[in-house]
């Protein structure tokens, strides 16, 4: 069944296919993989820059190294999952949850304006890496290299989704 018509936020990437039965790699791209992943959740995966999906039903997941690990409902086959590498794992936005106060979806963050707190504006964020302790946001920059950003209190001091900026205090030694 196709999903058109609806907003759709990437969770996920199929990065291949694992065994014969169907099972396929993804890199999660969500905060909340055990929750997004969990058997009868539905998916939509869409091939890279598509505007229509295809709807999968997940009936197992588990955890093997730094992937999740999916088989879907009807695709126990890697013939029937071979086509979906590479394919974007995304929800619909009615299956988007309210986070609480302070927190943000990746998809809010990505294309803000990153702005000093002197008003020196530095770029737009691009990208969201999760290393580890904290998320750090790519600012890209003209004539220079990107800015790493840490995700804490400390540096990001403002996110204003309305203005479509992010206010950040540079700490000594961010920007070399």
């Amino acid at each position: 069944m196709a999903a058109n018509n609806m907003e759709f936020y990437q969770v996920g990437k199929i990065v291949n296919t694992h065994g014969i039965r169907g099972e396929v790699r993804v890199v999660a791209t969500t905060d909340f993989p055990e929750e997004r992943f969990k058997a009868g959740n539905k998916l939509y995966a869409f091939k890279p820059n598509a505007t229509e999906g295809i709807e999968l039903t997940v009936k197992k997941s588990r955890k093997h190294k730094q992937f999740i690990m999916l088989t879907f409902e009807g695709m126990e086959n890697i013939n029937l999952v071979e086509p979906l590498k590479g394919d974007d794992l995304k929800v619909s936005a009615e299956q988007q949850k309210e986070l609480e106060e302070g927190s943000y979806y990746y998809h809010q963050i990505i294309g803000l304006e990153a702005v000093t707190t002197t008003g020196e504006e530095l770029g737009k964020i691009t990208e969201i890496l999760s290393p580890g302790a904290n998320d750090v946001w790519v600012v890209k920059r003209k004539n220079k290299k990107d800015l790493l950003l840490p995700v804490i209190d400390d540096v990001i001091k403002e996110v204003d989704l309305a203005a479509g900026k992010v206010e950040v205090e540079l700490l000594d030694g961010l920007d070399d």
